[in-house]
């Protein structure tokens, strides 16, 4: 290594670079974490290029098992990491030219960092998206096992944060399931966009080498080689999209954190979090704060703003690959990160979930929450529903003044309101005949909890 240039690139340069600029424009400390990719990468390419008789099947195996050591080195922390060389790659390169001499030096051939690093960067967006798919089957499975303990634990049903009609909770979490059953297939759909090879678009226009695209991109498990290089090498729409569909599940993250939340408060008192998913207060003793939801629902913030941040970074680049790319790279894996963490902290604290029946119990009963069920039985009496939900609504306002609900008050007082009220309607009006009348798929009744329990069971065994 040249004190004065980078001798990978440096034979046209007169002066060394500045040391402020080579820290400045290096990815190293953030890129390194590549090194796999860029490993397996290479050795695809050198088995290409002796294929295409570019390398001898000696100096390809001599690539290989120096390529090997290398990953090993950085796997035991023995890699001597430089700024000077500025990346991954030229890291990677250098090391094995020391170590094999000469023959390093031609495992560039017909391939540019442009190419390399879009290479890199797929496989290692595929890799994670499969971690992250497997870390929401873990999440779901935890969901299922929940709902189905909790298919007959009433709660109250809320719109607008309001008591709406009674539901169990076993339902509740199966709302949550199928937000990220949407989460799932869409990462599956992006994985799809990622899984395209860039290698052998070189620095933009190809390469005058025999090269053999479809072999690197078989060997890669890619599903087939980008058929443009000028887009090849500057493309990161499915960057852009990874951080938009993450962005949706950490949407729907925060809409779990914020009910976790709500629920743990004295005020609702719904559920209990195990106290390794919560941490104390400094002054305030009695406290028990949810700070995973709660962490949870506030890193979303970060992962919409990565998704901004490569929306504005590729905002009018020319084409093909331009330095500002380099910036793809902190946002796209903090974002990998901060998914996996979130996912990983839910799907251990769902299972241990405990949910306080009576107090949801409870709960359901204020707020007329079987008012609905009144109109539903008035209509199926015969009378024009618009009529049912007058006459339930001039009960519900008598009883707010004298302090009961629906189920508490006698028949003679229903039958005030209408005389189509029989005895019969004491059946509706209670919570648990309330849900189970939801039966039919998509429905709140304790047995459709089973049933979709069954299905979503069905569906995780199949992935």
């Amino acid at each position: 290594m040249s004190k004065e240039t980078n001798q990978q690139w440096g034979g046209r340069f007169t002066e060394p670079t500045d040391a402020f600029v080579a820290r400045f424009t290096a990815s190293i400390d953030f890129d390194q974490r590549m090194y796999r990719q860029d490993i397996k990468g290479s050795i695809a390419h050198a088995k290409m290029l002796t294929e295409a008789g570019v390398l001898t099947g000696d100096e390809c195996a001599a690539i290989e098992t120096g390529l090997a050591e290398i990953q090993s080195e950085i796997e035991n922390g023995d890699f001597p990491w430089s700024v000077e060389l500025e990346d991954i790659h030229m890291n990677i390169e250098a090391a094995l030219t020391k170590k094999i001499g000469s023959t390093g030096k031609k495992l560039h051939t017909g391939r540019s960092r442009n190419d390399q690093v879009a290479t890199d960067i797929r496989l290692y967006v595929r890799d994670e998206v499969d971690n992250i798919l497997s870390e929401i089957s873990r999440l779901q499975q935890g969901l299922l096992t929940l709902a189905k303990a909790e298919a007959d634990t009433i709660m109250p049903g809320f719109t607008h944060l309001q008591t709406a009609q009674p539901v169990t909770f076993g339902h509740h979490l199966l709302a949550w399931f199928e937000m990220l059953s949407r989460d799932y297939e869409r990462y599956v759909d992006t994985r799809k966009r990622v899984n395209i090879s860039p290698l052998g678009a070189a620095a933009l226009a190809g390469t005058t080498y025999p090269i053999n695209r479809q072999m690197t991109s078989d060997l890669l498990g890619f599903d087939r080689p980008a058929e443009n290089s000028l887009d090849a090498v500057s493309d990161r729409d499915f960057a852009i999209e990874f951080c938009a569909t993450s962005s949706i599940l950490a949407m729907h993250m925060t809409r779990m954190s914020e009910e976790l939340v709500l629920w743990a408060s004295a005020q609702f008192n719904f559920v209990n979090l195990p106290d390794r998913f919560c941490t104390g207060s400094s002054i305030m003793p009695q406290k028990k704060n949810p700070d995973v939801p709660e962490l949870v629902r506030g890193k979303s913030g970060r992962v919409y703003g990565h998704l901004m941040s490569l929306l504005t970074l590729m905002k009018s680049q020319p084409l093909a690959y331009n330095k500002d790319n380099q910036e793809d790279k902190e946002p796209l894996f903090d974002t990998i990160d901060t998914i996996k963490g979130c996912l990983r902290a839910y799907a251990d604290m769902v299972p241990a979930l405990e949910s306080k029946k009576a107090e949801m119990r409870e709960a359901a009963l204020r707020g007329f929450s079987t008012a609905t069920d009144l109109a539903d039985y008035l209509t199926r009496k015969g009378m024009p529903f618009r009529d049912a939900h007058e006459v339930v609504g001039k009960s519900v306002a008598y009883g707010i003044e004298q302090s009961k609900d629906l189920a508490e008050m006698s028949l003679e007082e229903l039958q005030v309101f209408s005389a189509d009220i029989e005895a019969d309607v004491f059946e509706v009006l209670t919570l648990e005949g309330s849900v189970a009348a939801r039966d039919h798929i998509g429905g709140t009744a304790p047995n459709q909890v089973r049933a979709a329990v069954i299905r979503g069971q069905k569906m995780l065994d199949a992935r």
